[in-house]
């Protein structure tokens, strides 16, 4: 045994160090081909007045993957509310019922999923890119008067395009500055006192980090 180790134990010695070296390269593409993403965000509703105007009460996390330099695959999910107050009116529950009351309406949403982008080019300090993100919602709507409120929950499909700018300060791939539009489609269906809300969809934009 002590001949065979004398004799072999230096080709396992160095088939050790090879998958060592090659797993360390690896793992240091991944990091370098791996990067997070933290944004703020601003939304403007568009086909509901339940709470309508632009907000910047959201965030957008995510994680992504440069398979080439001109294409990731990534995962994301980010949340919004809007906020919109009513002064005192008469709100039509039924033919038979009405409520009078000021109110404020509060929308609440929470889209995840997948995501993908296209680099239009793959060097330099600006990158830009078109993406698109697809997966499921949920959606919370609620309308607060005095000390009550009601509100209704939903799921649904999401799907948001969006067109983007990464920029990167230093030569290193590995930190930088990123700005996008976006347009989000979803399928959530609420009815909250009087106000149906069917689909919803929002423009806005988010201004971040990236690393």
């Amino acid at each position: 045994m002590k001949n065979i180790f004398l004799k072999y134990g230096r080709f396992l010695l160095l088939g050790l160090v090879a998958v060592f070296a090659t797993g360390m390269a690896y793992a240091r593409k991944f990091a370098d081909d791996a990067h997070v993403v933290i944004d703020w965000q601003m939304n403007a509703p568009l086909n509901s007045d339940f709470a309508s105007g632009i907000s910047g009460w959201g965030m957008n996390f995510e994680g992504i993957f440069d398979l080439t330099p001109n294409f990731t695959v990534g995962a994301f999910a980010n949340f919004h509310t809007n906020h919109r107050y009513f002064n005192r009116q008469e709100i039509s529950l039924s033919p038979t019922a009405a409520l009078t009351t000021d109110r404020q309406n509060s929308a609440f949403q929470l889209p995840f999923g997948v995501s993908a982008a296209v680099n239009f080019v793959d060097h330099g300090r600006l990158i830009p890119y078109f993406g698109i993100k697809t997966g499921a919602m949920f959606a919370r709507n609620t309308s607060y008067y005095n000390a009550y409120y009601v509100q209704d929950k939903s799921w649904g499909y999401y799907v948001s395009p969006e067109i983007g700018l990464r920029i990167y300060p230093a030569n290193t791939k590995h930190f930088g500055f990123h700005v996008a539009g976006f347009y989000n489609f979803a399928t959530n269906k609420s009815k909250v006192l009087s106000t149906d809300i069917d689909n919803q969809s929002n423009i806005g934009f988010r201004v971040g980090l990236f690393f």
